[in-house]
């Protein structure tokens, strides 16, 4: 049901959050002077369940477990899971949130561990579950031991596991909760005292697998053929289960995860109340700009809060959420809501016990406001959420619903508030609302042979078993080239019998997985305590010395960054001004691998190698007053990456009546637009691309504008937008053109995180640009 007007409040109470009735709730918010910003409304009509009888062959203390719980039936979905895996079929389940997929796979492992365990021969089998996340693999840990199924040991193996208590796993423990990472720095290269451990693995589960895109997917794509080589190589066939939100092709996803044939289970059997989603639009203030996305959503999660809604606000960054947490605070005070720790933030960045006592006080409703990154975003049971406020769209129509999907979770309506941002992207869904609710979500991208990822895990897995030609079956076909470069870097020493690791330390202890460097550690001088952690890419810009650094609302100020201890020195104040980062950068390109000739224009993809440097910060009032710049002495970094770029002769950029002391506001004006839309027709956020333009390319020869993906190797979101050009430059243009504004606003054409400040640039000089562009599609022909 579409709904367009603006809705009145049907009742002067506060509506009940016992009985959610998420229109009340949504009218509650949208009236007095915000019943303009309310631009459109769908709901999602409830759903039936679909049920089928318990299965037979589940061994009765499984059954008595699950059922004790109050679970007699099965949705179909999940016995659908529970049949393939029984059967020993690598399957991947991709439902919705919430609906159960967990249970799918717990009953054959849980069932194979009690068969096992009265085996006579002893520990009987084992199984391994995978999270990206601490958070979610407590949460999964937690839920096994309110099972308490007789007979099954079930253990987490993590960071913060003792060794004493990490021998009792390896020795003892039938279900261990682990992570890709510690598979990788621990299990894997330790695999030989997990021999028996390894020898009765039956089953591994990969939870949240859609997470595992791009460079990290690649990563994580190399660990879980690493584990099953070596798996094999004590002669264990574990059956692979995938669970994974809702994604477009989850089959293909799961293959290129494991490099396996896997079935796909998609059709959800669970019930589902309805929901009701809103777009909303800030409004416009006098100076013609429109109120930030953070206020606005701090605004209304004060409010839902204040009529016992509870609601959790997902912002983009983590400086975002503690912007929305404190303004929610604040309105909450001055309406006068005094009760301590209404509202809470949860990020990244915070020490494990904060998050973990955040996750226990929403359960238990003594947190009713809670400002969350991503990290909220998974499946960790925060059962009793009523609705959800999105500060600016979350980056896919996959993160869309999974973050919609929190509220809702036992059987109730539920409320899910998208506030667009001053962003290209959000504006263009604004204007069409059917790509947010109507349109398939996107599929996960990630390239398993990206020789700057694999080759490295190839050195790992030497050191674990020696690499042999036969190892094309678990890493694909450039085995044998890749381990002859690594032979010729002095990494590896090839023998007769294979390729050996040929020095005395672990390849897995320069390689991380999650691409993050090494943390820098933020330490209050005052009393010399940690206050949270970032990762080094980061730090030089969000904690470079001078950089204002929020921590729970408290506002700090770097003093220094001591990027080779991994130190950032902070004290405790509030300056009256934010920093904002001033970064310079330059490509060149290596290799073209792709090149498709639109009448004068050429559009390619390839290998480049893009460097930048942070050389100032600027100290930025509320207002966005720039108070002034100041210089910073910060390392350059470069990398090698994938990129799609085109290029136009000057004299093709006159004839679409661009003067040439305009071009360098067209071009950056058409890379900072290019970048807001690729999320359109990619898997990605824009903060997982970069961009680059110049009026005059070396190696190009002509005017070009770069799209890059901002990790080593590429991730594949440069490739996806070279394959879907026409569609992501058309949707570029009808964005630019169609904007209201005089010379290009955050809207349009101005990035958050634009190295020079927004400057220059020129909205009509870019859509004229790519509109000559398109228009040469025309007479595109054929490469070489």
């Amino acid at each position: 049901m579409d709904q367009h007007a603006d809705p009145q409040h049907p009742d002067p109470q506060h509506p009940d959050p016992q009985h959610l009735d998420p229109r009340a709730v949504l009218a509650h918010l949208a009236r007095g002077t915000r019943a303009g910003r309310l631009v459109h409304v769908r709901t999602v009509p409830a759903r039936e369940a679909r049920t089928v009888p318990w299965p037979t062959w589940v061994a009765p203390p499984v059954t008595a477990a699950v059922q004790g719980a109050g679970i007699g039936e099965l949705w179909e979905h999940q016995a659908r899971v529970a049949e393939l895996a029984r059967a020993g079929e690598h399957v991947v389940v991709a439902t919705g949130t919430a609906s159960g997929k967990s249970l799918g796979y717990l009953l054959p492992v849980l069932t194979a561990v009690v068969e096992g365990a009265d085996a006579a021969s002893g520990r009987g089998a084992t199984a391994l579950y995978l999270s990206p996340t601490k958070a979610l693999g407590a949460d999964q840990a937690a839920r096994l031991h309110a099972l308490a199924v007789p007979g099954v040991r079930v253990a987490t193996l993590d960071g913060d596991t003792p060794p004493e208590e990490r021998r009792w796993v390896r020795e003892h423990a039938h279900y261990v909760l682990t992570n890709p990472d510690l598979l990788h720095h621990t299990l894997l290269p330790g695999h030989e005292r997990w021999r028996a451990f390894l020898r009765a693995l039956r089953y591994v589960v990969v939870d949240e697998c859609h997470v595992y895109r791009g460079v990290f997917g690649a990563h994580v794509s190399a660990v879980l053929r690493r584990l099953l080589r070596v798996a094999a190589r004590y002669g264990a066939r574990p059956t692979l289960v995938l669970a994974s939100a809702t994604v477009a092709e989850p089959q293909a996803l799961a293959r290129a995860l494991t490099g396996q044939e896997v079935r796909a289970v998609t059709e959800d059997g669970s019930p589902r109340q309805e929901a009701v989603l809103a777009l909303w639009q800030p409004p416009e203030l006098e100076d013609g700009r429109r109120r930030s996305t953070l206020a606005e959503t701090a605004g209304l999660l004060a409010d839902l809060v204040d009529v016992g809604v509870q609601t959790v606000a997902f912002a983009r960054s983590r400086q975002g959420v503690e912007v929305v947490a404190g303004r929610a605070r604040d309105e909450l005070a001055d309406g006068g809501e005094r009760r301590p720790g209404l509202v809470a933030a949860y990020r990244g960045g915070y020490l494990p016990e904060e998050r973990r006592a955040l996750e226990s006080a929403l359960r238990e409703r003594r947190v009713l406001g809670l400002a969350a990154t991503s990290a909220l975003e998974l499946g960790i049971d925060v059962a009793g959420l009523d609705a959800v406020v999105m500060a600016g769209w979350p980056g896919t129509r996959a993160s869309f619903w999974q973050q919609a999907g929190r509220a809702g979770r036992r059987g109730s309506p539920s409320l899910a508030v998208l506030v667009a941002a001053d962003d290209p992207l959000d504006s263009y869904l604004l204007a069409h609302p059917e790509l947010v609710v109507d349109a398939p979500v996107e599929a996960c991208v990630l390239d398993p042979e990206n020789p700057y990822v694999l080759a490295p895990h190839l050195a790992a897995a030497a050191a674990e078993l020696p690499l042999t030609r036969e190892d094309v079956r678990w890493f694909g076909p450039t085995v044998p080239d890749l381990a002859e470069q690594l032979v010729a870097a002095g990494l590896l020493r090839r023998r007769p019998t294979g390729w050996y690791w040929a020095r005395s330390d672990r390849p897995g202890d320069h390689l991380q997985l999650r691409d993050a460097g090494q943390p820098v550690q933020i330490v209050d001088t005052a009393t010399g305590r940690v206050l949270g952690t970032v990762d080094e890419d980061r730090a030089l810009t969000t904690v470079h010395a001078g950089a204002v650094y929020v921590h729970q609302g408290g506002v700090h100020v770097v003093t220094d960054l001591d990027l080779e201890s991994g130190v950032a020195l902070v004290v405790t104040g509030d300056p009256g001004w934010t920093t904002r980062p001033r970064t310079e950068g330059d490509f060149r390109v290596r290799v073209v691998q792709e090149e498709q000739v639109w009448g004068a224009a050429t559009v390619s993809t390839g290998t480049v190698e893009v460097t930048h440097r942070v050389v100032s910060f600027q100290r930025v009032l509320p207002d966005g007053t720039v108070l002034g710049t100041h210089p910073l002495d910060l390392p350059e970094r470069s990398m090698t990456t994938q990129a799609v770029w085109w290029a136009l002769p000057e004299e093709e950029l006159a004839l679409a009546g661009v003067a040439q002391e305009d071009v360098p506001g067209a071009l950056h004006a058409a890379e900072h637009a290019s970048i807001g839309m690729l999320p359109l027709v990619a898997t990605c956020d824009r903060r997982d691309v970069g961009g680059l333009s110049t009026a005059h390319h070396p190696d190009t020869g002509r005017p070009t504008v770069m799209v890059y993906d901002g990790r080593p190797g590429g991730a594949g979101f440069a490739r996806r937008g070279y394959r879907e050009m026409s569609t992501w430059l058309t949707a570029t243009h009808d964005l630019v053109e169609g904007c209201g504004c005089a010379t290009g606003c955050p809207a349009c054409v101005q990035s958050p995180s634009c190295g020079s400040g927004n400057d220059p640039l020129d909205r009509t000089a870019a859509a004229a640009v790519i509109s000559h562009l398109l228009s040469e599609r025309a007479v595109a022909v054929p490469a070489g």
